[in-house]
């Protein structure tokens, strides 16, 4: 966290499932202004995150939430149009996995997107994220690669690497549709501690696969 000097703005388009303020700490309301609506931020190492989700509006988070497709499209919508974000050096959108409406409606209202697709290392995860290779080509986004994550698992005790799940999946996907493989991303319990408590951007430095996430990193944010 202490590497980040950009301002970003991150949008949870998982509206059933809106655990991103969680995980990176966020907790409020989201107001209003005459220009729309203020995403809740904080200030990370030399930048800022601005972030607005479904989670800032409901009354109880513990709740489900039971959205047909129309009334999701035009959540997101409002997201994108009527949210103040200032001036962003990236705009982050996180979506559920598939090609469902949320992604629909992402593609339709921001033409020439960037995609960062993610997979596990097993057959059945890359087969159904190929569909969203295909997806992603018929919709004319730019996908910019694949990250293979829960590739190995980190010992907490002793920080050795184990194959749990074995490894290699996202880079054979990768090489079969001719994209860039971004880097392998390890199970790390520490990561998923600091993620349950809100606390990625204070202690991420002790978490073991802050070395993948750096290398990925660098790969996306070139100078």
């Amino acid at each position: 966290s202490s590497g980040i000097n950009a301002e970003y703005g991150v949008l949870d388009a998982d509206l059933c499932g809106p655990s991103l303020s969680r995980m990176i700490g966020l907790k409020g309301s989201i107001h209003s202004c005459e220009q729309g609506w203020l995403p809740l931020s904080a200030s990370v190492g030399k930048g800022r995150i601005s972030a607005v989700s479904l989670s800032f509006l409901v009354e109880n988070q513990d709740e489900a939430v039971i959205w047909r497709g129309p009334k999701k499209t035009a959540m997101i919508k409002q997201f994108l149009s009527d949210v103040c974000w200032g001036a962003l050096d990236y705009l982050l959108i996180d979506t559920p996995p598939g090609t469902s409406d949320e992604h629909m409606t992402i593609m339709e209202a921001i033409p020439n997107c960037s995609v960062v697709l993610v997979t596990s290392p097993q057959a059945v995860a890359a087969a159904d994220v190929l569909r969203q290779v295909t997806f992603c080509k018929k919709t004319n986004a730019n996908v910019l690669g694949i990250i293979e994550t829960m590739s190995g698992f980190v010992c907490p005790n002793c920080s050795d690497c184990g194959l749990l799940f074995g490894k290699g999946g996202g880079k054979r996907l990768a090489e079969y549709c001719n994209i860039e493989f971004l880097g392998y991303v390890p199970i790390d319990p520490n990561l998923s501690r600091l993620l349950d408590r809100g606390e990625l951007f204070k202690n991420f430095q002790s978490s073991a696969s802050i070395q993948s996430y750096t290398e990925i990193t660098k790969k996306l944010i070139k100078p």
